[in-house]
């Protein structure tokens, strides 16, 4: 905690020179004022007998307030030897002693206190700790402090007289300090300082500083219950974090500048806004912020010759939040933004062969050019390209957007398409809404999907060797609230059938545990290319069907309601294998039973069928199961057909469902052979 050097040197001028005449003598004052600081019930007691060298000086004040400077301290208490120095001609005064202040715990300061006709030094010191204080009559109102290896928190006091908010929680300080207090105009204070290890934050947490250095120019003008500042100086090293926003600075120099202005509790005013750290990113802007720091009002303009160090440095706390945090950047850029509050009333973004990574390989876009402008009321238009990309891995190639913009809508001027998988993506339509007020990101799209190659997107995925194709139109497709909802429906043909998908959406794609829903139907799938890609035997059919409430959370099912089950068709032969029938045996808890007895079975390599037919209501990890006919808990599987006749028939019908999983990558895999008896 600081200490009231500069509101003790003034009772010392006043009364010094009077206190050393006599042998003993006391002395009270019921209040001071000095140095823009107030002292009420000043006590000065001084005992020097005859033919001593040295007197006993003891300086005692109930209540100190600098209340400028945000600083106040009660019950002070400092004793010292009062000693007569002459020095060639010239006579000074020396005390030194220690001060106390509060309860008196702890160890006290040492107040040393050095007086001539001219000049007065006092200096406060503890364990390589110092503040000199300098003064010199020929200017009264002018003080100098020098600060060595001083505590942050010393000057604590004097942040929260403008910040209440702030609390200084660790660093250190060193440099001059002059403080100005002329008659009838407003106290100044001018700081050259060296910043070491500071540590901030605020009483909410939402602002903070850790590790910081600094080389800072203050200059600070407290006119009445007003504050003026002005910040000059360079910044290295350290954390940074503003709500979301959170820098880690570089070790070299950022360089700063900031005006602040302030009236009482009201809005903080920043008319100067400037960071220059080499080319990875230079601002200019104005601001003004309400009390609780909150975005009243923002200009800022950005720019960038080499975004490489960009999103470690400053990027982070966002592309947490938007779920990309391995996000890479390359090439430069340009940008500006208004902010009305929440609003953005304007905001212009210019490309210069940008490539955006992301470092889980989710994406990629190569040579961004171009620019993408937005206004809240005056119609703008702009366009940009890229020159291919790639989406897991799976190139695309390059596209150039036709962009406008008005009333608070950012729009697509006209189609784009370009292929991808084999086949083409098109953005029929697009209009996108920024954030405003208590409203986040809005986006809505029309999408068409033409012959993706299913092939191609399941080995890229390393899921099994699928083909057919994948396409579709889906008229409307929007996003809100961190959620994905697409209208209409995608077709899939896969396995010479038809998988149909509807009511998709998709709750924080980026985020955190992203959830997936829809509904999907299945038609005609041939069950022998099916089975011969999951390795699950063999089945010779066509597979129909429902996947109906399916929800994937993390990827992984947490709910759904299936039913799959075989249709005979013309032409299609109805046949299950040896190796299929113990699959299903061992993923169901079922058996099987044919009109044969003992071994006879194993003379057959397969068996034919009237029907296939299985469900699954998927409710809390457990899976209700259920077959093409159940009688208590048994339910048919296969109901055979011809000679010999083979049945499969479950006798669980609630499943663990990881356990049913577990079942089911075994026997794709090969791990369960088959067993006859």
């Amino acid at each position: 905690m600081p200490r009231p050097v500069t509101t003790i040197l003034p009772l010392f001028l006043a009364c010094v020179p009077i206190a050393v005449q006599a042998q003993s003598m006391q002395a009270r004052i019921a209040k001071a004022d000095a140095v823009g600081t107030t002292l009420r019930d000043v006590r000065m007691t001084l005992d020097w007998p005859a033919d001593v060298p040295e007197g006993q000086l003891r300086l005692q004040a109930a209540d100190i307030d600098a209340g400028a400077l945000g600083w106040r301290f009660r019950d002070v208490d400092w004793r010292c030897p009062l000693r007569r120095e002459v020095v060639g001609e010239d006579t000074r005064w020396r005390c030194e002693g220690p001060l106390r202040s509060g309860s008196g715990s702890g160890t006290p300061l040492q107040l040393s206190l050095v007086l001539d006709a001219a000049t007065t030094t006092a200096s406060l010191s503890d364990a390589g700790v110092r503040v000199e204080l300098s003064r010199n009559a020929a200017a009264p109102d002018a003080t100098r402090i020098d600060l060595r290896r001083v505590p942050a928190a010393w000057v604590e006091a004097l942040v929260r007289a403008g910040w209440t908010s702030a609390r200084l929680t660790g660093g250190a300080l060193d440099g001059e300090v002059r403080i100005a207090t002329p008659s009838n105009r407003p106290l100044r204070v001018d700081a050259d300082l060296v910043v070491s290890g500071l540590a901030l934050e605020t009483d909410d947490g939402s602002v903070a500083a850790a590790d910081l250095d600094a080389d800072l120019e203050v200059r600070l003008t407290l006119p009445g219950d007003a504050l003026q500042a002005r910040v000059d100086g360079r910044v290295r090293g350290g954390e940074l974090l503003f709500g979301n926003a959170y820098v880690s600075l570089p070790a070299t120099p950022v360089g700063i500048g900031l005006d602040v202005a302030r009236i009482g509790d009201g809005d903080w005013t920043l008319p100067r806004l400037q960071w220059r750290d080499g080319d990875t990113l230079r601002v200019d802007g104005d601001a003004r912020l309400t009390p609780d720091l909150g975005i009243g009002a923002l200009a800022l303009t950005l720019a960038s010759d080499d975004a490489t160090a960009l999103p470690a440095r400053y990027l982070s706390g966002w592309l947490g939040l938007a779920g990309v945090p391995g996000l890479s950047l390359a090439g430069g850029f340009r940008a500006g933004l208004a902010l009305d509050g929440a609003t953005l009333r304007s905001a212009d973004l210019t490309l210069a062969g940008l490539d955006i990574f992301d470092a889980g390989g989710r994406f990629r876009f190569d040579r961004l050019d171009g620019a993408v402008r937005y206004s809240a009321s005056t119609p703008v238009r702009s366009a940009f390209a890229w020159h291919g990309g790639a989406l897991y891995g799976m190139p695309f190639d390059a596209a150039a957007w036709s962009l406008e913009s008005g009333a608070g809508m950012l729009r697509l001027r006209e189609p784009v398409a370009f292929s991808f998988l084999g086949g083409e993506i098109g953005f029929e339509s697009l209009q996108l809404q920024p954030p405003s007020g208590g409203t986040g990101l809005r986006m809505q799209t029309a999408l068409r999907l033409e012959a993706l190659d299913i092939g191609v997107l399941a080995k890229s995925l390393d899921w099994p060797a699928f083909e057919g194709t994948l396409g579709g139109v889906i008229p409307t497709v929007r996003y809100a609230d961190n959620r994905i909802d697409f209208d209409g429906g995608l077709s899939m043909t896969l396995f010479d059938g038809r998988i149909d998908v509807s009511s998709l959406a998709i709750e924080r794609p980026f985020g955190v545990l992203p959830t997936v829903t829809g509904d999907l139907a299945l038609s005609a799938l041939d069950l022998h290319a099916l089975t011969g890609v999951f390795g699950f035997g063999s089945i010779e059919g066509r597979l129909h069907g429902r996947i109906e409430g399916l929800r994937l959370v993390d990827w992984n099912a947490t709910a759904f309601d299936a039913e799959l089950h075989t249709e005979a068709a013309p032409g299609v032969r109805q046949r299950i294998s040896q190796r299929a029938v113990q699959d299903i045996s061992s993923v169901g808890d079922a058996s099987f039973v044919t009109t044969l007895q003992g071994r006879a079975i194993a003379l057959f390599d397969d068996f034919g069928y009237r029907g296939i037919g299985i469900s699954c209501r998927l409710r809390n990890q457990v899976c209700r199961m259920g077959g093409l006919r159940s009688v208590g808990n048994a339910f048919t599987i296969v109901d055979g057909a011809g000679l010999p006749r083979l049945d499969v028939v479950g006798f669980n019908r609630d499943v663990d469902w990881p356990l049913l999983v577990e079942r089911l990558a075994a026997a794709a895999g090969g791990d369960v052979a088959p067993v006859i008896e």
